[in-house]
């Protein structure tokens, strides 16, 4: 027998990156590089190989850093994304992130080339994009039967 290595089924792949671009979140881009001097009271004197471990490594000890144990990991590429709002927790690597808010479609807005929902028919019974719900961007809209 062979096992040959296959992606999963289109609808599988597209689900499941609409479900990661749903609970995107914003951050903020940390410089770790201003880290290096700071408070030590963490650190744990004999073990510096695994507070120096890159994340991605495959060789780096993940059960010590998911324990909670206040260690910083050193970033590979000198900075650490933080979440802009401070309650939330961190992103994980596989989560999609996001630094600016997408504008706002429902006002017009030249410069950007936006041209706006006002006076677009809607269909007030859909529930996608096309519907009155999402288009009309909770000012209202008037119904009509022709």
């Amino acid at each position: 027998k062979t096992c040959w290595m296959r992606l999963p089924a289109f609808r599988v792949i597209g689900d499941n990156m609409k479900d990661r671009f749903d609970g995107a979140s914003r951050v903020m881009v940390s410089n770790a590089g201003s880290q290096r001097g700071g408070n030590n009271a963490h650190s744990h004197h004999g073990n510096s190989a695994s507070t120096n471990s890159i994340g991605n490594s495959i060789h780096s000890n993940h059960a010590n850093t998911e324990r909670g144990q206040g260690r910083k990991k050193k970033h590979k590429y000198g900075f650490q994304l933080k979440p802009f709002n401070p309650e939330h927790k961190p992103p994980g690597s596989k989560d999609l992130v996001y630094l600016e808010p997408s504008p706002q479609f429902c006002e017009k807005n030249p410069k950007l080339g936006i041209e706006g929902t006002h006076g677009r028919y809607c269909n007030d019974t859909s529930i996608g994009v096309d519907g009155c719900d999402l288009m009309c961007c909770g000012r209202g809209y008037l119904t009509k039967e022709i």
